[in-house]
């Protein structure tokens, strides 16, 4: 076998995690259009069933579930993983996708900020994947949505950095395992997607107040593609069986500057991340006149 056959996804059923809001509720409304069963899941309540609700009023035929889980805990995850192999003994795609974001310094945020990232972003991934695998079935696939910040790692980020390339190492690894299997594995990189990453983001416990929302507006602002068009990229990927995925320029222009250029990069994204904070700063400062 050189390569997999198209994704099927009509008539199978889907596991999403981080379905309430942007890429993961765009991806839960394209899977059902392509008539997919779907198991959403995610920490927000309030925002999931409204997804839900609308799903299964625009497509009455699909069986849609909601599971309200944090995925920070590792007891939940392993029994939400333990729910869903009871209620759907064979799935056709996972779709890792929930994940947190923690801004500051690495000596400004504590550990256990730091673990609650790691463990939102790739514990429950990696726990998820290893007990639904057996589940998959032939032809089945699995997406891990890793992050630009999965390919180069700016001063700041270090949680959500170093979370995002373990997510991408084991994903790549597991594609060349899974492979004989007949089962697909995407590893997704996403630019400034259109989300709520920023407005729900964890600041590290020594962040100066004085810096916690000038600096959450100005990532915000950075945050401009569209989740819909993002999650159309992801499902068009799927069926292809792509094994790589970058979403808008500016996750593509840093990864190719990254490759061919490591350290000036790194010097780059000291110098941008410095440039920022000051920019921060001022208007800080401009809206309290």
């Amino acid at each position: 076998m050189t390569r997999l056959d198209p994704y099927r996804f009509a008539g199978r059923t889907a596991v999403l995690t981080g379905a309430a809001s942007g890429i993961g509720e765009q991806l839960a409304y394209g899977l059902a259009q392509r008539g997919s069963h779907l198991v959403l899941v995610d920490v927000d309540a309030a925002r999931l069933d409204p997804v839900a609700s609308r799903i299964r009023g625009a497509h009455p035929g699909l069986d849609v579930r909601t599971i309200v889980a944090d995925l920070a805990d590792r007891p939940t995850v392993e029994a939400l993983a333990t729910r869903i192999r009871a209620e759907h003994p064979s799935i056709g795609l996972l779709v890792n996708n929930a994940g947190i974001a923690l801004g500051g310094r690495f000596d400004q945020v504590s550990m256990e900020q730091f673990e609650q990232v790691l463990n939102v972003n790739f514990r429950a991934p990696l726990l998820l994947t290893h007990a639904l695998l057996p589940s998959l079935d032939a032809g089945g696939h699995l997406v891990n949505v890793s992050s630009l910040f999965g390919l180069i790692a700016p001063p700041g980020q270090s949680a959500y950095c170093a979370s995002k390339f373990a997510l991408r190492g084991l994903s790549e690894s597991l594609r060349g395992e899974l492979f004989e299997n007949g089962i697909g594995v995407t590893t997704v990189h996403p630019g400034g997607i259109r989300t709520r990453i920023a407005e729900s983001a964890l600041i590290g416990t020594g962040v100066p107040e004085s810096d916690v929302a000038p600096t959450r507006k100005l990532f915000a602002s950075l945050l401009s593609y569209p989740a819909d068009k993002a999650a159309e990229q992801i499902l068009r990927a799927v069926a292809r069986r792509k094994a790589r995925l970058l979403i808008a320029a500016n996750a593509k222009g840093p990864d190719l500057f990254a490759r061919l250029a490591p350290v000036i990069t790194a010097n780059v994204l000291r110098s941008l991340t410095a440039a920022t904070v000051k920019a921060a700063a001022r208007q800080k400062v401009g809206a309290g006149r």
